[in-house]
């Protein structure tokens, strides 16, 4: 988890970096440290065994938290965190992403070649 973005930095880097982390981990997890919603869908994570290519950045601990949760709401249609991605996939928040493991969609994509 890289703090490379500047706080003047554009949209389109902001869009970019946000786009690198989607492609390049198998989970994505846009979460702030002090949030309840956030804080249970990391331990969801863990509770399945579901550590390795799972990135969090902390939007309230990076440089430029605010602007990345800003262009990830125009992304994803979605201004609150968590926000999640799997496999380049938008899952969305807590409630979609305890729904998508209890139907199995995470690990459907998880293991998807």
């Amino acid at each position: 988890m890289g703090n490379s973005q500047a706080s003047s930095a554009s949209n389109m880097e902001v869009r970019e970096f946000i786009q690198n982390e989607i492609n390049k981990n198998d989970v994505v997890i846009f979460s702030k440290s002090y949030c309840g919603y956030c804080t249970q869908t990391k331990q969801t994570f863990q509770s399945k065994g579901i550590t390795s290519g799972v990135t969090v950045h902390e939007l309230d601990r990076i440089e430029n938290g605010s602007g990345i949760q800003q262009e990830l709401a125009k992304m994803t249609k979605q201004r609150t965190v968590p926000n999640v991605f799997v496999k380049g996939q938008h899952i969305g928040g807590n409630d979609n992403t305890q729904r998508a493991f209890s139907t199995g969609e995470i690990e459907k994509l998880l293991n998807a070649n």
